[in-house]
């Protein structure tokens, strides 16, 4: 789990974003995105925030933890903080200020990246197998995409989150990935995605974690974790 506390939580994703930072994982994620005026759903401590910005994009990132929003804050370099506005609120339950902000901003694109919370928000429970991760990232996610949906500048939603995959059988899995936003995240919404529109990145770990993988997906030859990026455009 990624912490039953907010500062367990952020010590977390301080660990696990500098190594993605390292890699190039946010930059590949940010090259991604289109437009240039992009709303960023749960900036968490800052990683994905600084990629945006150090690519010339405007960001209003919002997230429901005001540790975070500092977190981000003290992240960003001088030149990023000019691109970039931060508010505190839940996309669940927008106030009509914060609804007002977001329209005045007018972001082209929204992103949600690696959406995650403590386990106090998330419901997370030591050997529940991710169940109530996966059940709240699906919630928000849900959220996120009506927002989208409702915000008529936005012509794009790009999301990413961890997973593994068999990487042989990768072109299956962007099939599914497409299925699966499409049947749920995106349902009844003015959004469509092909497979072009997903993508995988490997994500580097040790060895130890790799055959703990390996152990817990039996069935999948090959299996990695990886990053699934999705780019749904508007209709």
């Amino acid at each position: 789990m990624s912490g039953a506390t907010v500062a367990e939580f952020l010590a977390y994703w301080q660990r696990e974003g500098d190594a993605y930072a390292r890699r190039g994982d946010y930059e590949w994620m940010a090259a991604l995105v289109p437009g240039r005026r992009v709303l960023e759903i749960g900036c968490g401590p800052g990683f994905g925030t600084a990629a945006l910005a150090t690519r010339g994009l405007a960001v209003l990132a919002l997230d429901t933890l005001p540790d975070c929003l500092a977190a981000t804050a003290a992240r960003l370099n001088e030149s990023e903080r000019v691109a970039v506005s931060l508010v505190h609120g839940d996309v669940a339950a927008l106030a009509g200020e914060q609804r007002a902000v977001i329209e005045a901003f007018a972001p082209d694109t929204v992103v949600c990246w690696l959406m995650g919370a403590p386990a106090g928000t998330t419901g997370a429970a030591t050997g529940d197998g991710g169940q109530a991760v996966a059940a709240y990232r699906e919630t928000v996610h849900r959220h996120v995409a009506e927002l989208a949906a409702g915000l008529p500048t936005v012509r794009a939603l790009h999301l990413v989150d961890r997973t593994a995959i068999s990487w042989q059988a990768k072109d299956i899995g962007r099939d599914t990935l497409v299925r699966y936003h499409l049947g749920r995240t995106l349902a009844g919404l003015p959004f469509i995605a092909e497979r072009p529109d997903a993508l995988y990145r490997k994500l580097e770990g040790s060895a130890l974690e790799l055959a703990q993988l390996r152990r817990s997906h039996p069935s999948l030859k090959g299996v990695v974790p990886v990053l699934a990026a999705l780019l749904a455009e508007r209709k």
